[in-house]
C-alpha cells in the first residue's frame, strides 16, 4: 500500500515531535578518597529538534560528565537519557548524532584529506569529502599533515569528520579552541547553516560571548544541577542590578560599598566599576558628592549573569 501525502505528513509531524534530547532525573557519582563526589545530581534537560543550545556552567559543574553521558561514553547511576527517542548508544550507531571534542583522536602523519578520507569509510553512507573539508573551511589544507596543522585548523578537522555521517545531533565541547577571531566567526556562521536546515546543536564553552550571540538558549548548570534555562536575554535578566561605571581618578571603593545595594566595587585606572541592585543611589551619589564625570549606566552582561547565577551560595 503507498503512503499517502497525509500519511507522509502525519510521520513528520511525530518524528519532529520527538525531542532531540530528552534527559530526566540524571545522577552520576564518583568515588573519591574524600568521599563520593555527585557530578551530576538530578539534572533535567529537554532540547527540541534544529535547536541550538549552549549547555555553560563553572569547572566542575557536572557539563562534560552530561556529554560523556549523552554520547554514551559513560552511564548513569540513576536517570534517563532519550536522542531522538530511543538510547545514545542506538542514536550513534545510526550516524544520528556526532561529536567535535576539544582535543585527541587525530593522527599526526595523516594529511588532512587523508584523515577526513579513513574516517569515511566507517560511515555507510557518508558526505562526499570534499564537501565537509569545505564545510569546515579546510579545503585549502587537505594535503597538510595534521601534525603540523595549527590547533584551530585541528579543531575544523574534527568539525570536519563530525560532518561526515550529516548527523541531527551535533554536539560541540570547546569547539573553537585555538580558532583566531576570523576563524570562530566562520565556524559559527557553519553552524547557524546547518541549525536552518533542522540539525540540532549543543554546545559548551568557555567564550560567552559565542553562547550570547549563537545560541537559542542557554542552560547555566551548578553542582550538576541545572539552575537557569532561557533565552540570553531572559538569564541576563535574571540577574539583578546594573553597572555604573565614570571616571574617577580618586574614588573610594570602601565608601561606595557602603552604599544601599551595592554589591561590587571595581577601580580600573581612572574608571570606578560599581556593580548594584539599585543604579540610581549610585548614580546620585557620583554626580552629587564625588567630580565623577562620563558616568554610564548599563544593564548586566551575559558574564554578569553567569556568575552570579552559578557562583551563588557556593561558600554558605
Amino acid at each position: 500500500m503507498n503512503a499517502t501525502a497525509h500519511d507522509i505528513a502525519a510521520g513528520r509531524a511525530r518524528h519532529a515531535a520527538v525531542p532531540a534530547i530528552e534527559i530526566r532525573s540524571l545522577v552520576k557519582t564518583f568515588g573519591s578518597p574524600g568521599g563520593i563526589v555527585r557530578a551530576v545530581n538530578g539534572l533535567e534537560l529537554t532540547v527540541r529538534p534544529g535547536e541550538i543550545v549552549a549547555f555553560l556552567g563553572p569547572n566542575g559543574a557536572g557539563k562534560t560528565t552530561t556529554i560523556d553521558m549523552l554520547l554514551g561514553l559513560t552511564r548513569p547511576d540513576s536517570g534517563e537519557i532519550r536522542v531522538f527517542g530511543g538510547t545514545p548508544s542506538d542514536a550513534i550507531a545510526a550516524g544520528r548524532v556526532s561529536a567535535v571534542m576539544q582535543s585527541g583522536g587525530l593522527l599526526p602523519d595523516l594529511t588532512v584529506g587523508e584523515t577526513v578520507r579513513l574516517i569515511a569509510t566507517l560511515h555507510p553512507n557518508p558526505r562526499p569529502v570534499s564537501e565537509v573539508l569545505i564545510r569546515a573551511g579546510i579545503d585549502d589544507i587537505a594535503d597538510r599533515p595534521v601534525g603540523k596543522c595549527s590547533g584551530g585548523q585541528q579543531q575544523r578537522l574534527r568539525f570536519a569528520l563530525a560532518l561526515l555521517p550529516d548527523p541531527e545531533l551535533l554536539v560541540l565541547d570547546e569547539p573553537t579552541t585555538g580558532m583566531d577571531v576570523e576563524g570562530r566567526r566562520d565556524f559559527w556562521h557553519a553552524i547557524r547553516h546547518d541549525s536552518s536546515r533542522g540539525r540540532t546543536v549543543l554546545f559548551a564553552t568557555h567564550y560567552l560571548d559565542e553562547a550570547d550571540a549563537y545560541a537559542d538558549r542557554i542552560v547555566l548548570v551548578r553542582s550538576g544541577k541545572v539552575v537557569a534555562d532561557g533565552s540570553a536575554a531572559q538569564i541576563k535578566n535574571l540577574a539583578a542590578g546594573r553597572t555604573v561605571s565614570a571616571t574617577l581618578p580618586d574614588a573610594d571603593p570602601a565608601h561606595l560599598l557602603t552604599l544601599p545595594g551595592v554589591d561590587q566595587v571595581e577601580q580600573r585606572g581612572d574608571r570606578i566599576i560599581v556593580r548594584a541592585k539599585d543604579s540610581d543611589v549610585v548614580a546620585r551619589y557620583l554626580l552629587t558628592a564625588t567630580p565623577a564625570v562620563d558616568l554610564e549606566i548599563s544593564a548586566h552582561n551575559l558574564e554578569d549573569a553567569f556568575l552570579a547565577l552559578t557562583t551563588e551560595g557556593e561558600h554558605r
